[in-house]
């Protein structure tokens, strides 16, 4: 287990199993959100908490998920300024309002999640099959499907993404439909 402090809060996470305290946990929390936490549900645990420093936590949440054993590993990103928290591990991604806590959207991605990042006031999200983009209070601004091998970066508020060679740049609030062929 680790935490780690992000504006005003506490963000802490351990995967393989819950904590010893979780039962306390929970009765602490505003909002407790489980998805298949039974042994024999299969996949590996994820638990993320967070709290003001040195408080209980008010959010939890804890998961059994898919594809660890594939190197995709949970993450998380906090927004302080838009209170807003992002998870994703496995298939499932979620983002979570934390001054007032609640789940703001669940989201499944085909083959698996890999990364948050963050550009100014849009998230990122990446997985093996989509890149999808959210803003900072958790609004779904666009999605794409994408075949592997494909990578992106973000310039000046431009994505340049490159899929099998093929490379394509469109502004990252606006999204691909937008895109337009480099040369």
């Amino acid at each position: 287990m680790f935490t780690v402090n992000v504006g005003d809060y506490a963000v802490t996470v351990q995967q393989g199993s819950l904590p010893a305290i979780y039962g306390d946990y929970k009765r602490h929390a505003k909002l407790c959100d489980e998805f298949s936490i039974r042994p024999h549900e299969g996949g590996e645990l994820c638990f993320v908490s967070v709290s003001a420093a040195q408080k209980w936590p008010f959010l939890i949440v804890a998961q059994r998920f898919d594809l660890a054993e594939a190197g995709l590993d949970p993450a998380v990103l906090i927004a302080p300024d838009a209170h807003t928290l992002f998870i994703g591990a496995g298939r499932r991604v979620l983002g979570y309002r934390l001054d007032v806590p609640e789940r703001l959207f669940e989201h499944t991605v085909d083959a698996g999640f890999w990364e948050w990042t963050r550009h100014g006031d849009v998230v990122l999200m990446a997985g093996e099959l989509e890149l999808g983009a959210w803003d900072i209070h958790g609004k779904p601004i666009w999605n794409m499907p994408l075949q592997p091998a494909w990578e992106y970066k973000v310039i000046n508020g431009n994505v340049h993404l490159n899929v099998l060679g093929r490379r394509t740049a469109f502004a990252l609030r606006e999204g691909p439909a937008f895109a337009a062929l480099e040369k």
